[in-house]
């Protein structure tokens, strides 16, 4: 054989399994090893000169069974061209600034080009380039949120303090008890019992990199948490602008009042004199999320109305110092906002909000009297299938934002706030979408029982065929009150769903945000009735078309959706033929005696069950009560550490189901809370979810 035509048959040699290699790519599916596999990618800051972006990913490395983040930094480019369309790349080259082992967040832009950061439950300063890393906090137990003053003269942070007494101090002589003895409410919260510690508020001096040893406690004394236990951030504590004030929030409620009450407030700590004032006083909801205009003339925050009532209108509510007004500045907006910022001149407020099942981007231009606001004000800057999940930071033109839909996690864009246009930033999972077959998603309106309409997405298997008959999934959100958006799980991956040849029905039921007030609201109390019916409007609806098998039909959810099918497996009237529920509610009145936050209980349920007219959440609307109707496969998945919904109502469930002879299946964490968040959990949890459904819908071969 020549040369030559040696060479000329290795290139198409080459050639041919080049493209053979990317029909292969091309036909790959989302897995859940895929799904451990993609960088976790959230914003951090953005510098005060809007020129960089500090970003983290966090990678699992499932044999450790742990996750591992560190921090990265892109320079912003001078201007995006065009509009994203459905595309993953980014211009922008983004420089890993940490490496240690642990996780760094946190961050702060601080005088001449540095950054700090939470490392190690202490606090860190560093070029900003990551470089010349020192430890500058050295406080025994650690720190939790760390911000250095605007001023750069003072620091503050949160650290945890002991107040209750343990029974082992209490009584020395039993140093092997592991009792303890609680005397009220609120003895364990979410995923945690009450171990005598609260997290409170310090401050000190400080100066270039330096803290002084010696810290004032602004909450000295008292049995209360900032940040909020259990969730709190960052967010909940600010200074002002000048720096000699603290803003923070706190419940501070103990006990039953605490687990009856969601009346958080936004208090103000005042350097020069130690005093505390209440700055909310007056407003009964929850108080959230301060934060103070560019010239510190102002501050806004996140305020519900009423008391109890955890899923209220969220309000952006402002306070001028200037003449000390306090507005509404949502007062005619009929939709609940989600996160604010101030744009960099103070003039406008950016807030995002779920609207018609998106995360999406808003803008409020204030007048010069900011009493005459009005809707014409408001503005909707972005608009798109795909969630806007968070807001880093703003520039002079753009806003830096975390962004995902269903098919892709998130990453770090700009949006330029004149058009709205997208311009990635991050492309930190695209290898790994670019080899991926994925299934289209589609949105329908669904008429109801009482003639409204329901959006529903619809998602399709990858190179889905019209002429199949499919396996499909009614998907059942929590919340209740939460939003069926283009959101990205990690477990609950719709993707992954459709590449097991599912299609899945993902209904806005009712209670569900981003459709008017009333809409969020109508689930209250009514936890079985119309949202039971959207459910079974929107999968009768789906069942219709051609191509669902409907023999082969199966429904899912976790928490209030677990609930839902529970409450469906009672009244499904033979429309499915497998269940999975996750963490849901079974019963009604153990729940009502068993959950922690009790003012979710009063407001949903309609109060206590023993009081003398009974709420009809009780009895009409308890899965329990229907438990004679139970005859379909059922797979009951529920965890030790979930004190919101605990682990007796998953252990009902499944003992129910067994003892009735139906085919059941119980999958237990000991060692989880309401979710799954350890990979190899993560991953076990995937398996057998897909192993259950595989075995009672009996995927036809053809669709293997």
């Amino acid at each position: 054989m020549s040369k030559k035509l040696f060479v000329h048959l290795s290139f198409l040699t080459i050639l041919f399994s080049f493209f053979a290699n990317c029909i292969i790519a091309q036909s790959q599916v989302m897995t859940p090893e895929l799904l451990w596999k993609l960088g976790r990618v959230s914003g951090e800051a953005v510098s005060p000169d809007g020129k960089t972006i500090i970003y983290g990913i966090t990678n699992y490395d499932i044999q450790k069974n742990k996750g591992e983040r560190n921090l990265y930094s892109i320079s912003l480019p001078a201007a995006s061209t065009g509009k994203l369309k459905n595309s993953l790349t980014a211009s922008t080259v983004s420089v890993q600034i940490t490496d240690s082992i642990g996780t760094e967040s946190g961050v702060q832009f601080l005088a001449g080009n540095r950054i700090g950061y939470i490392y190690k439950d202490q606090w860190w300063e560093a070029d900003i380039t990551g470089k010349n890393a020192k430890q500058i906090s050295n406080i025994a137990g650690g720190i939790s949120v760390g911000k250095v003053s605007p001023d750069g003269k003072y620091f503050l942070y949160a650290h945890d303090v002991k107040i209750d007494q343990t029974s082992l101090e209490k009584y020395p002589d039993l140093p092997k008890t592991s009792g303890e003895v609680y005397d009220d409410l609120m003895y364990r919260h979410w995923n945690s019992y009450e171990d005598g510690f609260y997290s409170h508020i310090f401050w000190t001096n400080y100066s270039s990199g330096t803290i002084s040893n010696e810290a004032k406690d602004i909450m000295s004394g008292v049995r209360y948490n900032c940040p909020q236990a259990p969730m709190g951030g960052a967010e909940d504590v600010q200074w002002s602008a000048d720096g000699k004030k603290i803003f923070y929030v706190c419940k501070k409620k103990a006990g039953k009042k605490y687990a009856l009450s969601t009346n958080s407030d936004l208090y103000v700590y005042d350097l020069t004199n130690g005093v505390t004032s209440n700055f909310t006083d007056g407003l009964n909801g929850y108080d959230t999320n301060p934060v103070v205009s560019p010239d510190g003339t102002k501050i806004i925050w996140l305020s519900m109305a009423r008391d109890g009532y955890e899923a209220d209108k969220n309000r952006i509510m402002l306070y001028d110092f200037t003449n000390n007004q306090r507005i509404d500045l949502t007062n005619n907006w009929d939709e609940t906002v989600s996160s604010i910022v101030w744009s960099t001149d103070g003039k406008k407020i950016f807030f995002t909000e779920t609207f018609q099942a998106t995360e999406q981007i808003f803008e409020i231009t204030l007048p010069p009297v900011i009493a005459d606001i009005s809707i014409k004000n408001f503005r909707q800057v972005t608009n798109g299938d795909w969630d806007v999940n968070g807001i880093v930071g703003v520039t002079a033109n753009s806003i830096i934002v975390s962004r995902c839909d269903m098919n892709h996690a998130s990453e770090i864009f700009k949006v330029d706030i004149a058009t709205g246009s997208f311009f990635p930033l991050t492309i930190v999972n695209k290898s790994i979408y670019d080899n991926l077959s994925m299934g289209k998603i589609e949105k329908r309106w669904i008429k109801t029982t009482d003639k409204k309409q329901e959006l529903v997405w619809v998602i399709y298997p990858p190179n889905f065929d019209p002429a199949k008959k499919y396996a499909t999934l009614l998907y059942c959100q929590g919340g209740p009150q939460s939003p069926v958006s283009q959101f990205y799980s990690f477990r609950w991956n719709f993707q992954l769903m459709a590449a097991n040849n599912y299609i899945v029905v993902a209904p806005n039921r009712r209670g569900l945000p981003g459709f008017g007030t009333k809409w969020n609201e109508d689930i209250s109390k009514d936890w079985g009735g119309q949202a039971m019916d959207d459910y079974l409007s929107a999968i009768d609806s789906i069942a219709k078309l051609p191509f669902v098998d409907k023999s082969r039909v199966g429904c899912i959810g976790a928490s209030y959706g677990g609930y839902s099918v529970y409450m469906l497996a009672g009244i499904h009237g033979g429309r499915f033929k497998t269940f999975i529920s996750h963490c849901g509610v079974f019963d009604l009145q153990s729940m009502y005696l068993t959950t922690e936050e009790m003012w979710f209980a009063d407001w949903d349920m309609g109060g206590n069950f023993w009081q003398s007219k009974v709420p009809v959440t009780y009895t009409k609307f308890n899965p329990i009560n229907y438990a004679d109707k139970w005859n379909t496969p059922i797979m009951v998945i529920h965890n030790d550490l979930d004190f919101r919904v605990p682990l007796n109502q998953g252990m009902e469930a499944f003992q129910l189901a067994q003892l009735k002879g139906i085919k059941s299946r119980f999958l237990r964490f000991p060692d989880e809370g309401h979710w799954v968040m350890k990979p190899q959990n993560g991953l076990l949890w995937q398996r057998e979810f897909y192993s259950w459904l595989d075995d009672t819908l009996n995927p036809k071969p053809d669709e293997e």
